[in-house]
């Protein structure tokens, strides 16, 4: 197969590459910039433009272009190039398509922002879009990827957890001075999904012919404050405190604070499951780097504990496998806990 690839500096664009390429499927990267390498074209989606043959020569296309949504602070340029860099992406790329062409597959970037703020509601591919900035911004993305002539997925995407970027390279530097901390109440969801299976379900979804939104999340997201306890214990940070909102709001915008980090998606991947993919990460286990215990971390680890995050259950024990020591509680887990079953 030969895919082309927009977004391909990305983390996910990157990843993807690397993945298709050892598997044997020839890659073809649009670049905004000069053209250093073969596999490389050209492409201008504020002008509409892709370097010739264009995408006439590929069998599909996956588009994750678009302005990063935590790169600066959220003034009111950068709200609409948030917007305008997804919708001009995707249109240069469902306007060099057509219905009888070669071509005939098209994973389209999107996001579970388009649910808005569900708190602890469970929502599949089925719920209609929330309320919000991204929320809009991601139902207009969708709407532009609409207008393929090709059978068409959009990529629901939720936090990405990987080494080198995403989710885990915005939060570290705050974990590693002592100010990583659970985000107001900790209560809300986070759903997650490490980068490895996210590029498994790209390459999946290339294969199969699931068509509109899929979820591209683990199946058991965690609340907000499980995630920051285990994280901070995976890089032997306290974490006793909630993040300053208010210095982060300084930063960023107060509307980035209330639109990306305060709302929660309890997001499940139904189509995704029902089309028969597996996660290569266990539920719950997001894909972190092991940390070996340093000459000051001498801690006494108990058999099967190891440096990977992951929270899951025995009956009624909770376990942090990070953590050197069990967490039991007694009765059923309670809300707004999430349920690790």
């Amino acid at each position: 197969m030969r895919v082309a690839i927009g977004g391909s500096t990305g983390l996910l664009g990157t990843a993807l590459s690397r993945h298709l390429v050892q598997a044997g499927h020839d890659v073809v990267r649009l670049v905004r910039g000069s053209v250093t390498a073969s596999d490389q074209r050209r492409w201008d989606p504020d002008a509409g433009r892709i370097e010739a043959p264009g995408l006439d020569d590929v069998d599909a296309v996956v588009n994750l272009a678009g302005t990063p949504i935590a790169g600066g602070r959220w003034t009111k340029d950068r709200r609409t190039e948030i917007r305008r860099s997804r919708i001009t992406a995707t249109l240069t790329i469902v306007t060099s398509l057509t219905p009888d062409g070669r071509c005939q597959r098209l994973l389209n970037g999107s996001a579970i922002g388009f649910y808005g703020d569900t708190g602890l509601e469970v929502v599949d591919e089925s719920m209609p879009a929330g309320r919000g900035f991204l929320a809009q911004v991601v139902a207009d993305w969708e709407a532009a990827a609409g207008h393929s002539p090709v059978p068409t997925a959009v990529l629901r995407t939720g936090h990405v957890l990987a080494r080198e970027g995403g989710y885990l390279a915005m939060q570290r530097p705050l974990f590693a001075i002592g100010l990583g901390g659970r985000v107001g109440s900790g209560r809300q969801f986070l759903s997650w999904i490490s980068l490895t299976d996210h590029v498994r379900a790209m390459a999946f979804l290339l294969e199969h012919d699931l068509t509109g939104p899929v979820n591209l999340v683990a199946p058991n997201p965690v609340s907000n404050a499980e995630f920051t306890r285990s994280f901070g214990r995976h890089l032997h940070r306290p974490t006793p405190l909630p993040l300053p909102l208010t210095a982060v709001g300084a930063i960023f915008g107060r509307e980035f604070v209330n639109e990306a980090l305060l709302p929660g998606q309890r997001v499940r991947p139904a189509r995704l499951i029902e089309a028969g993919f597996s996660f290569e990460q266990p539920p719950g286990r997001p894909d972190l780097p092991n940390r070996r215990a340093g000459r000051g971390d001498r801690r006494r680890r108990r058999p099967g504990c190891g440096d990977t995050l992951t929270a899951h259950t025995r009956g009624r024990e909770v376990t942090c496998v990070e953590s050197a020591h069990p967490v039991r509680r007694s009765g059923a887990l309670r809300s707004p806990r999430p349920d690790l079953r």
